[in-house]
């Protein structure tokens, strides 16, 4: 059994319940506990699971998913125990379309998402994202394997044995590959 958590992170709207799909249906044993339903944002599942929005306050529970696939924003991963061995999983997509698939969703919901610019939330997207992995870097109970969103659109097969090699565990290849929806695709920039 591997003795490592397994973090699938990114951004909102990174494609990061596409990858949680994809381990699932690979045969991982995924964390989730339902609660957000499937909508027309994310047709195939949120994979969300609720303990980890309160990680700055309880993260004693990570302890016992060992061996098991956990969905955790990027923004939350600073609050992971140092007594854990993880293994990541980081999402990364255009922010643009980040922007635009987070802009969609928004508008579905009847919230207002124009109090920042876009070009000013595309900025402190980017500074995060550029703290954030520099700190998995220096982290010594943690690796990574940044998978690019389009790249898995484009060949999930090829993507998904490299994620295989990376976890080092038996997955099913042609069911993760199958599991990438090209019709959500949807907010392209080309």
């Amino acid at each position: 059994m591997n003795t490592s958590l397994i973090i699938v992170s990114g951004l909102p709207r990174s494609g990061t319940s596409m990858l949680m799909k994809m381990l699932e249906a690979g045969g991982m044993e995924i964390v989730t506990d339902n609660l957000r339903q499937p909508d027309s944002d994310n047709p195939n599942g949120y994979f969300e699971y609720e303990p980890v929005k309160q990680l700055a306050r309880n993260a004693a529970w990570v302890r016992t998913m060992r061996g098991k696939a956990l969905k955790v924003i990027s923004f939350l991963l600073y609050y992971l125990p140092a007594s854990v061995s993880y293994q990541i999983l980081f999402m990364q997509r255009d922010l643009q379309e980040i922007l635009a698939s987070q802009q969609k969703m928004l508008d579905r919901l009847g919230q207002d998402s124009k109090t920042v610019s876009d070009d000013v939330l595309a900025q402190k997207f980017a500074t995060h994202l550029q703290k954030v992995t520099g700190w998995i870097a220096t982290q010594k109970n943690m690796t990574c394997l940044y998978v690019d969103y389009r790249a898995v659109l484009h060949d999930p097969k090829s993507k998904a044995s490299e994620i295989q090699q990376f976890l080092q565990q038996p997955l099913h290849l042609e069911n993760m590959a199958s599991a990438v929806d090209q019709a959500l695709y949807r907010n392209r920039l080309d």
